[in-house]
């Protein structure tokens, strides 16, 4: 079965999204309250894994560079 072209799949450098990314230590009993203030900046999570030592759990995020 043929490919398609790679331009098909090109898109414009207009279109490609520019992120910055943030990590952030969770504390267990705050939890959503610094998920709900970093989403309310604008921030998405991306993931949560746990921390270096394992004992604190880390949040990764993203939001568009502006």
């Amino acid at each position: 079965m043929p490919c398609a072209a790679p331009e098909l799949y090109a898109h414009p450098m207009s279109d490609v999204t520019a992120w910055e990314y943030a990590t952030v230590p969770l504390l267990t009993h705050a939890t959503k309250a610094i998920l709900d203030q970093w989403g309310a900046d604008g921030w998405e999570l991306v993931t949560v894994l746990p921390g270096p030592t394992g004992e604190q759990h880390v949040a990764y995020l993203k939001r568009p560079k502006n």
